[in-house]
């Protein structure tokens, strides 16, 4: 399916994009991972990628960090080829990986200073980088890492991905199986990064993330759906919606996806979110009203 690639990454900076992929396709032997990945992004943008596991998130992340190389197309950051200027890009790049890896036996002071090191700086040297993050986990700061919770250990992850202040933050998946309280303390968090001027990339599959971002592209299956800002996802919905419950939402369910009328029926919370390919019909005794679409929504009807 061919990707609506929007343009508004201009907004936020006139000149050429910060990151830009052509094209980009890799497979896992018959498994086509990523299909012709286009898009660009603007300087100071939270450019969000939204899918679900296995969508292809991962593998076009880790050819950002240059961790990984393409079969075919091409990648640049700020210029630089992910693959001839590969040294280069880690040097003004900070990865944030979905999986907890930095040394669960070393302290959080301990990982981080490693992480200093390796860069060639100092906690006192940047600490102004990441004291809002690492001001909330300092008071661990002799605590092993393996020993953190799993919002402190996303605090301690980042500050590691930023020690050596990077220009672009690539995240894959940052909040997935923590808390909702912590995972608004994390977006609270790249909201300050981005007024710093820092370029950031993250992942979810959690699709009420997705308006949080500045744009977002939907990936399903190593193909980008579209691309756009949250609002112009959820305007370009090209069906009235409605939101259907009754006594026994199972049953409605199976007795909607029967009738020929029903474009799609499926369970959304304690509701049931439903669209008609012609007038809507509702059966008796079920309570309705049309509703406007969310970024999930549009993701699903990407799907038919």
């Amino acid at each position: 399916m061919e990707a609506k690639n929007n343009s508004q990454f201009s907004i936020f900076n006139s000149q050429l994009p910060i990151v830009n992929c052509q094209s980009l396709s890799l497979a896992y032997g018959a498994v086509e991972a990523l299909k012709g990945i286009t898009f660009s992004v603007g300087k100071g943008e939270i450019f969000g990628l939204i899918g679900p596991d296995g969508a292809g998130k991962t593998s076009l992340f880790r050819i950002l960090a240059t961790l990984l190389l393409a079969d075919s197309g091409s990648a640049s950051m700020k210029g630089l080829d992910v693959v001839k200027d590969f040294k280069k890009i880690r040097r003004i790049i900070g990865y944030m990986p979905g999986r907890f890896s930095l040394y669960p036996d070393l302290s959080v002071e301990e990982n981080l200073t490693f992480f200093a090191t390796i860069f060639g700086t100092t906690i006192r040297e940047n600490y102004d980088t990441i004291r809002d993050i690492y001001k909330q986990i300092e008071p661990f700061k002799t605590r092993r890492a393996g020993a953190l919770s799993g919002g402190m250990k996303q605090k301690l992850a980042l500050s590691c991905a930023l020690i050596h202040k990077p220009e672009i933050l690539i995240l894959d998946e940052p909040t997935t199986g923590v808390d909702p309280v912590s995972r608004k303390e994390f977006w609270d968090i790249l909201k300050t990064l981005k007024s710093q001027g820092i370029t950031i990339l993250v992942s979810t599959a959690y699709m009420d993330e997705a308006g949080l971002c500045d744009r977002v592209a939907l990936i399903q299956q190593g193909s980008i759906l579209t691309i756009d800002t949250p609002q112009g996802i959820t305007a370009a919905y090209p069906h009235r919606l409605y939101a259907v419950s009754s006594a026994d939402n199972y049953q409605l369910l199976n007795e909607l996806r029967k009738n020929p009328e029903v474009r799609s029926a499926y369970i959304f919370g304690e509701a049931l979110h439903v669209c008609f390919s012609g007038e809507p019909i509702f059966p008796e005794g079920v309570d309705f009203n049309e509703i406007a679409a969310s970024v999930e929504d549009c993701f699903i009807e990407k799907l038919f």
